[in-house]
């Protein structure tokens, strides 16, 4: 049955939703309100169990776009369930005295970290102030004292016999700065070197012998001399010790005391017990320098062996920590050891570690751009590890391949339970849960974020909200309701759909930021209105309409063959859309088609040529199909067409064309001239049946605004699929064209409807034998096909 135009032509009332700017009087913001989101039911629910959900391995995977507010819906619920958790635990490095490359970890409560640094930093600080003092006391000098008669005793003791075996030899015996001579004596008075020399020589040598036989008892009565020396020392040493450790054992049982309750600072205080003494003895007290003391290079010296490593503070009741990791570099995700150079040598110790974002969110949750993690190398596979595993290990990331005379740090896993919510697109979710079997069994729960919010009342009041929530969070004026409603509707436009609104807000919001930026040039006063949101659109358009501009002035000069008056024989104006970077636009292209005899069947130029793609060529080979069942059911269909979309230098992928590439293959059949005011998208089905596209506002805009520039007659019109309808987001001057009667929508549900509106004729009704009237479209195709059969395979005789 044919269907008049008048009732395929779309209202103009329907070419876009209508939002009274009464919907958005009431969307007005509470400050005590928290930002509310519209939509992402599904994404909550998942977000609900997967950071409730206490088993290993259900990680949450936050599908979805950006801008869709998801990152900041998460980190608000983040909030919530980490406020009602306990306060993460503190992990500290300590010194590992047995063996310093490595080091311990320690384990503390919310807040006894920087307790324990400052415990220890007083410890230092009374220990400076102690020695050496502690050793000038009278009891410590006393000791000392007698330590060094002792020795001396004995040492005395040696001399004595042998000055007096020597004095007996009328020899004496001198002792000068350490070194002990004799000298002959001559009537009782000791010769010097002048009155030796003139000695006879009987009597020299005679000394000489006397000299030999008293150094060999010195040295046999000073044969324990080293033992005595080192009897002194070893007491020596023994009472310092004894009177340094003496003095710092009150100190570490004041500490002991306070940390009573942590078993791991009671340990790690013992060890301290066994080296401290030791170190202050070494550090703190140089007895043979005549330098005064460097407290600051002391001071240093004493922390890195005993200042405990704090990786990360807490504070106690603050709940769960919740992180997000911008950058997620190796150093920056599993923490990092850094090194420093002394004298041109390089070192490092367990002060010199840093905690990464793991450590900062263990205990609770830790957030991830997906993209920005697999595209560093490396990071993906351990990040699995240690989820695995629950350990964080903090090493270099290249240390297996590291020299092996490299300086380097093993510091022992720190005990690792965090829940990691990964950002990131369908893309990247179905790529790793296709070829990674491990992000399966760790990432268990899939969040997936709706592009698209339906729009009722309540979310319309909601959006709005969010829009006048972003003017106050920026101190912009009040954004009236007209503005409100320009804003919601290029949300729908950018959702491409009358029923639902975009949830990327970021872009809305952007467009407001214009606004403003318009309404402050401006000098305006007073609240930002529609004139401000209407010039930021065009200002958008003109920054991005150089392109399509070119485009359609091409067509003005002829440089590409498309006319908008007239009729033509196997030429119809399909619809296109280009999109290059962040400009889109529709533009017209005219496809062409030819027929003649032969049996080569439909071909496809663009796929011949390369430059039609899978979805193209499917879309040819639909139309094929259509042919076939159409007019092949009672003679063999022989035929040799060509259908090529001109001036087209570029790849073309799509389906949308179609439905024009079959009306200009059966306008070459019948030689029925095309409608050149009337441009078509649309894909259909081998019944015939037009199916829905994409971009159809872009299209339409793109040939209205062509015919516009030409002059509008009243008759030109786009004709598009009847499911498309819903998706009409168009531009106001389109639509006061369509109201003003200067240019046709038309929404065709068979592509017969399609046929009649280009050729204006009727498309025919098939009779009860199959055939056609005469006269229709598909009559005169029918003949023409049957003929050409007839010629190609011969006719039945008469």
């Amino acid at each position: 049955m044919t269907i008049s135009n008048d009732a395929l032509k779309v209202p103009a009332k329907k070419l876009c939703a209508e939002l009274p700017e009464s919907l958005f009087s009431k969307s007005q913001v509470d400050v005590n309100v928290k930002q509310k989101f519209i939509g992402h039911e599904r994404a909550k629910e998942a977000l609900n169990f997967g950071l409730s959900m206490p088993s290993t391995g259900f990680n949450v995977f936050a599908k979805g776009e950006p801008g869709s507010g998801r990152q900041t819906l998460i980190s608000q619920m983040l909030a919530e369930f980490a406020s009602q958790q306990d306060t993460a635990n503190e992990w500290c490095y300590i010194n590992n005295f047995d063996d310093h490359q490595a080091p311990h970890k320690l384990y503390l409560n919310a807040g006894e970290g920087k307790q324990l640094q400052g415990k220890i930093n007083s410890l230092i600080d009374d220990l400076m102030d102690l020695f050496p003092e502690i050793f000038d006391n009278p009891g410590y000098q006393r000791q000392k004292a007698a330590i060094d008669r002792a020795f001396n005793k004995k040492y005395d003791e040696a001399i004595e016999s042998v000055e007096e075996h020597a004095y007996s030899k009328e020899v004496v015996l001198y002792e000068e700065k350490g070194e002990i001579s004799f000298a002959p004596l001559v009537d009782g008075k000791p010769l010097n070197d002048k009155d030796f020399a003139n000695l006879d020589e009987t009597k020299r040598t005679e000394f000489y012998q006397l000299l030999e036989e008293l150094e060999t008892i010195l040295s046999e009565k000073l044969l324990e001399l080293p033992l005595w020396k080192r009897e002194s020392s070893v007491a020596m040493r023994k009472l310092k010790f004894g009177t340094a450790e003496q003095s710092i054992r009150p100190l570490l049982k004041e500490l002991e005391r306070e940390f009573a309750a942590n078993l791991g600072v009671l340990k790690y205080l013992h060890q301290v017990k066994g080296s401290i003494t030791e170190a202050v003895l070494d550090i703190l007290v140089d007895e043979n320098s005549e330098n005064p003391r460097d407290d600051k290079g002391c001071r240093k010296m004493m922390e890195e062996r005993f200042m405990p490593n704090l990786l990360v503070s807490r504070v106690p009741n603050e709940g769960a920590p919740v992180v997000y990791e911008q950058n997620p570099t190796y150093q920056n995700l599993f923490g990092s050891i850094d090194y420093s150079s002394f004298q041109g040598a390089v070192y490092t110790n367990y002060r010199l570690i840093r905690s990464g974002a793991l450590h900062r969110a263990n205990g609770g949750y830790l957030l991830l751009d997906a993209e920005k993690l697999l595209t560093q190398p490396m990071i993906w596979q351990r990040l699995k590890l240690a989820l695995k595993t629950g350990e964080a290990q903090i090493d270099h990331p290249y240390a297996d391949m590291a020299m092996g005379s490299s300086v380097s740090l093993q510091p022992e896993k720190i005990p690792l339970k965090v829940k990691v919510i990964l950002l990131g697109n369908s893309e990247i979710y179905y790529t790793l849960q296709e070829y990674d079997q491990e992000f399966t069994e760790l990432f268990r729960v899939l969040a997936d974020f709706d592009r698209h919010v339906d729009k009722n009342q309540e979310n319309l009041k909601a959006y709005a909200t969010l829009i006048r929530q972003h003017a106050q969070k920026h101190d912009y004026p009040i954004v009236n309701d007209k503005a409100v409603s320009l804003l919601v509707r290029y949300s729908l436009r950018k959702a491409e759909h009358q029923q639902r609104l975009s949830a990327n807000i970021v872009q809305i919001n952007d467009l407001l930021d214009e606004a403003k930026f318009i309404w402050q040039k401006l000098g305006s006063a007073g609240n930002i209105e529609e004139t401000h949101v209407e010039a930021a659109l065009a200002a958008k358009a003109r920054r991005t309409g150089r392109l399509s501009e070119t485009w359609l002035q091409e067509i003005k000069e002829e440089q590409v063959l498309i006319s908008t008056e007239g009729q033509a024989v196997g030429k119809v104006n399909g619809l296109t859309v280009l999109e290059i970077g962040d400009s889109v636009f529709g533009t017209p292209a005219r496809i062409s088609a030819t027929v003649y005899a032969g049996a080569q069947g439909v071909t496809d130029i663009e796929r011949e040529a390369e430059l039609g793609k899978s979805i193209h060529s499917k879309g040819v080979l639909l139309l094929i199909g259509y042919l076939g069942h159409k007019y092949g059911q009672s003679f063999p269909l022989s035929i040799s067409a060509n259908i090529a979309i001109e001036q087209s230098y570029g790849h073309i992928d799509g389906d949308s064309a179609s439905m024009a590439e079959l009306c200009a293959l059966i306008s070459s059949i019948t030689k029925l001239p095309i409608n050149q005011q009337l441009a078509i998208t649309g894909s259909m089905n081998q019944h015939g049946e037009v199916q829905s596209i994409g971009g159809v506002n872009e299209k339409i805009e793109g040939f209205y605004r062509l015919c516009r520039d030409k002059g509008l007659t009243g008759e030109q019109g786009v004709i598009i699929p009847k499911t498309n309808k819903i998706n009409l987001m168009l531009d106001p001057d389109v639509i006061e064209a369509v109201e003003n009667g200067e240019f046709n929508i038309y929404a065709v549900d068979h592509v017969d409807q399609a046929l009649e509106l280009l050729l204006g004729q009727a498309a025919g009704v098939s009779k009860r034998d199959g055939s056609y009237p005469r006269k229709s479209i598909h009559g005169l195709a029918m003949d023409k096909l049957s003929y050409l059969s007839d010629m190609i395979n011969g006719g039945d005789s008469e």
